[in-house]
């Protein structure tokens, strides 16, 4: 073999394993990151809502959590915890108080409710928009490690860990996704995060029967109720 066709031979295998290391690089580079507890908790902050609900009055009757998912301030809770109020507040990451917050569609089987808060100030000719969590479009799967988030304590926000139990589970007639992840009162509203921060469960509450195994809204309810409120 001639030096000549031995170097050519020398640079196509050279093309070839960069092309292959591009490659490597590039399928790497399309896996969404994975946030851990610390990192989950930085990017859902903003967009949670610690929730006062008022009955007749300026009584509270009601606490919660609640989660904005567009930047033009729709959000998410469960409705048990707006149900039958008479006007509802929120207080923001930076502790500004928001209100009033209308439910614009609910669905006490599936205990969703979607949320309109009030629009937010034009400065300096620019409309300030409201932080928000992008919705994961899949379902969870077994074992998939998720992070809840809410407002147990006033509005002090919490954080806990856990793994998804089942992603679809019949609970009383009605469809839940169930989770290790503590969940106490208050928290009813609040985010279920995947790993990769994104918003794929809301918080319903916990099973009597089943100690350490809690509830979490599908995001396929969620997404039904808001072509309910669009139209």
């Amino acid at each position: 073999m001639s030096r000549r066709v031995k170097m050519m031979m020398l640079c196509l295998m050279a093309l070839l394993i960069s092309g292959m290391i591009a490659f490597t690089h590039a399928s790497q580079a399309s896996v969404p990151d994975s946030y851990n507890a610390k990192e989950s908790y930085a990017l859902a902050r903003g967009a949670m809502l610690y929730l006062r609900v008022m009955g007749n009055g300026e009584a509270v009757k009601a606490v919660g959590s609640g989660v904005i998912i567009s930047t033009d301030g729709t959000a998410v809770t469960a409705y048990h915890v707006v149900k039958g109020g008479e006007r509802i507040e929120g207080v923001l990451s930076d502790g500004k108080v928001v209100g009033p917050i209308t439910v614009t569609a609910y669905d006490e089987l599936t205990d969703a409710a979607i949320l309109q808060l009030p629009p937010t100030r034009v400065v300096k000719g620019k409309k300030e928009t409201y932080p928000y969590l992008a919705m994961r479009e899949s379902k969870l799967a077994y074992g998939e490690k998720v992070y809840a988030l809410g407002y147990p304590m006033k509005d002090t926000p919490v954080i806990t860990e856990g793994i998804v139990n089942n992603p679809n589970a019949e609970v009383n007639g009605r469809g839940r996704i169930l989770t290790s992840a503590q969940i106490v009162s208050g928290m009813s509203g609040g985010p279920v995060l995947d790993e990769q921060g994104r918003l794929s469960g809301i918080v319903s509450g916990s099973m009597r029967t089943m100690p350490g195994i809690h509830l979490a809204i599908d995001m396929d309810a969620v997404r039904s109720l808001l072509q309910t409120a669009s139209h």
